[in-house]
């Protein structure tokens, strides 16, 4: 074979032209990340990355592509420190939220949790407010002001709560809610403390997990627009496998025929379930301007396909339809059985603890540490859920792109594209309901119905009132357009809110509560809590 190839060597002439090379490399291209001529050039470094990453290991789940895009080191959406990385908040970023189009829907936040505090009996301590995904944090600036106008509450307020992973944002709450008032990086994250008082201590923390669980805290958890941007597993169902007819499979030998005697495993006579996945287009099919990365169904199960749409009868009753589409968000379900837990404690223990180490033939492996519980014999406290999705059915094909206030394409430049999908509203209630017994949940309702229970058009009026007197009182200067135009966004903006048109966000976001269990004496009806058909009695 030695003496072949180098007979073939030099059988080739010295003056064998390098076009001829070049011609040959060409002919064999291959798919690179590189920006050489005639090779694909990435949207983004996040995009090369991953197109890198799944060549070599494979497709990969919708979750982790979304957590990739929106949180990872290299260019998230959500955590990138690059300094040209614009605001994705406002009129000028990609998307608006309710705190920044009227600073009533933050107040009438604030005054839930004052009307849930008085309702369980105005604890003088113990008290913390948190939030997750704070944004810039109008939500919380716009609570607090509100709540300072109860003493009582704002003095048994000891901490300040924000679950934030992105630096910049961090920048910006603090900020907003601090002023000059330094940050310090502490065991936890960081900390400062509030503008509206020395002695209100602002936390930000990474994870909710850092945050201390203490059964004899009452916790107030707020969540806008958050729950939308977690990971989500997407799954389809399809059709059992057709089983092999008679005489199918026939093997003929020369000793005669041996029929097959193995017929398909019972599961295979079910639909099953199979996760969509995430991977590059192939070269061929990629072309300047279009999304680099494509949906593809897995071939088989995956771990998550044969475990995540068996944890509720919800996704098991659609599993027989066929084609039918459910997304899951582990991550989502997480959170609230940690804010159940918070709120009305850790399910009682039926089981024996586990040893604390696993005895094997050879050596002793220590155990896992058991969970963190969280005894609470007085449930108190409450979580208010607000976000877009469903309010009964389970969310399919609802992965989206969004970008300058525009829906695109979600595998479209990644990192440079906020990711959204709708939320799970009957998931959350029942992983919250499932993780504590001290917890029961209402709603969701439409953001329209609970804020006009708040009281949404009665404060904006009020706050007409006050700028027209103002303006009256000569204490403002102001010239008499300016006062026209900020009676039109007060306006505008809290109708926009209740809106249930095509425009508007009063049926397109929901409101879900979880609030402590308590049973009702008897004959009496149980109470609701305020904005869900309740009231509270002062």
């Amino acid at each position: 074979m030695k003496s072949s190839l180098t007979r073939t060597a030099r059988s080739v002439p010295r003056n064998f032209p390098r076009c001829a090379a070049r011609c040959t490399r060409i002919a064999g291209a291959r798919w690179s990340s590189t920006y050489e001529d005639g090779e694909h050039k990435w949207s983004t470094p996040l995009a090369k990355q991953l197109a890198e990453a799944i060549t070599t290991t494979g497709p990969i789940p919708v979750a982790s592509f979304m957590r990739q895009c929106l949180t990872s080191d290299l260019g998230g959406y959500y955590t990138s420190t690059s300094p040209s990385t614009s605001d994705q908040f406002g009129s000028k970023g990609d998307f608006v939220t309710s705190p920044e189009i009227s600073q009533v829907f933050g107040e009438l936040i604030g005054v839930w949790v004052v009307a849930e505090w008085i309702a369980q009996g105005r604890r003088n301590e113990g008290v913390y407010l948190m939030e997750v995904g704070p944004g810039r944090g109008t939500l919380m600036d716009d609570m607090l002001r509100t709540v300072r106008n109860f003493p009582d509450l704002a003095m048994a307020i000891e901490a300040v709560y924000m679950i934030e992973a992105s630096p910049r944002l961090r920048e910006a709450q603090h900020k907003l809610l601090c002023g000059d008032n330094a940050m310090e990086e502490t065991s936890m994250g960081w900390q400062s403390v509030s503008k509206h008082s020395k002695e209100l201590k602002i936390i930000w923390t990474e994870d909710v997990r850092f945050v201390p669980k203490d059964g004899s805290k009452t916790p107030f958890i707020v969540a806008h627009e958050f729950f939308d941007a977690l990971p989500i597993h997407v799954f389809q169902s399809v059709p059992p496998a057709p089983q092999p007819a008679d005489g199918e499979g026939t093997i003929q030998t020369p000793t005669g025929p041996i029929k097959p005697q193995r017929r398909l495993p019972q599961a295979s006579q079910q639909a099953q379930w199979r996760e969509l996945l995430v991977s590059p287009k192939p070269p061929h099919r990629l072309e300047e301007g279009q999304p680099e990365f494509e949906l593809s169904q897995a071939r088989a199960s995956t771990p998550h396909s044969m475990y995540l749409p068996e944890t509720s009868s919800r996704y098991r009753t659609l599993q027989s339809k066929a084609d039918a589409t459910v997304e899951i968000s582990p991550e989502s379900q997480a959170y609230l059985r940690d804010f159940a837990e918070r709120i009305g404690g850790s399910n009682p223990v039926t089981e024996p603890p586990k040893p604390a180490s696993i005895p094997t033939p050879t050596r002793t492996v220590a155990s896992g540490p058991a969970p963190e519980r969280i005894a609470k014999p007085s449930p108190s406290g409450a979580a208010l859920i607000i976000d877009y999705g469903p309010a009964t059915t389970v969310p399919a094909n609802s992965l989206r792109g969004i970008r300058s206030h525009k829906l695109v394409s979600p595998f479209e430049s990644p990192g440079t594209t906020d990711l959204s999908a709708d939320v799970d509203f009957i998931a959350l209630a029942e992983s919250a309901l499932n993780a504590s017994p001290g917890v029961e949940a209402h709603g969701p309702v439409d953001q329209a119905r609970f804020l006009t229970a708040m009281g949404i058009q009665e404060r904006a009026a009020q706050l007409v009132k006050l700028a027209v007197d103002k303006e009256r009182g000569g204490s403002t200067g102001n010239e008499k357009g300016e006062l026209t135009e900020k009676v039109k966004r007060i306006e505008g903006g809290w109708r926009r809110l209740v809106d249930n048109g095509s425009e508007g966000m009063g049926s397109l976001y929901k409101v879900l509560a979880i609030m402590p269990y308590k049973s009702g004496k008897a004959g009496e009806p149980r109470r609701r809590p305020v904005g869900f058909g309740g009231d509270i009695k002062l």
